[in-house]
């Protein structure tokens, strides 16, 4: 499984925005997009105007960072967008939206996606009281994801990463049981 293992703080700065990949960091003056104004790499004094085709394909890449999928997976989401009827911009945003890490990262018990899908990953949540570790799990409406207990008690790691949650806002179509977690 191929996978991005440069600094992903590169990223942003070829974007030219904060796409918090970073988790908290990226709120703090210490991101790199606030620290260095200008892309990675070699720099060249001129300044072209971005064609249409740059442009789209800049949002395409900033969606697929920001959501931490690659280009296959992302021509999937696409494939299947297409298919469905409505308008496939917001049908591909609904289906990137709906896996499973992305919905971990929004009812805030990760600081980023990437830790997001690092706990999907190891097991650590339960939808519908199933164990689920496949990132891209897409969750439907009524699923419940909550954490997966070992016995009766709460592990110290879990404790300590929902403490003071939500640390962000909770989307609407989200509801969060602070008490159940």
């Amino acid at each position: 499984m191929a996978r991005y293992i440069d600094p992903v703080c590169r990223r942003c700065r070829r974007i030219g925005e904060k796409l918090f990949l970073k988790g908290e960091r990226c709120y703090t003056p210490r991101c790199a997009v606030d620290r260095r104004k200008r892309p990675p790499g070699e720099q060249i004094p001129r300044r072209r105007r971005s064609s249409e085709w740059a442009i789209q394909l800049r949002e395409k890449q900033k969606a697929r960072f920001a959501y931490g999928v690659l280009e296959r997976q992302f021509r999937k989401y696409v494939d299947v967008a297409k298919d469905q009827p409505g308008v496939t911009g917001d049908l591909l945003l609904q289906l990137l939206e709906t896996r499973l890490d992305n919905t971990v990262y929004r009812l805030c018990f990760a600081d980023s996606r990437s830790q997001a899908r690092q706990f999907v990953n190891h097991g650590h949540f339960m939808v519908n009281d199933k164990r689920v570790d496949i990132p891209s799990y897409q969750v439907k409406p009524g699923d419940t994801v909550a954490w997966n207990k070992v016995g009766d008690s709460t592990p110290e790691f879990i404790e300590a990463i929902t403490d003071g949650i939500p640390k962000r806002p909770v989307p609407q179509w989200l509801s969060l049981d602070t008490e159940n977690l």
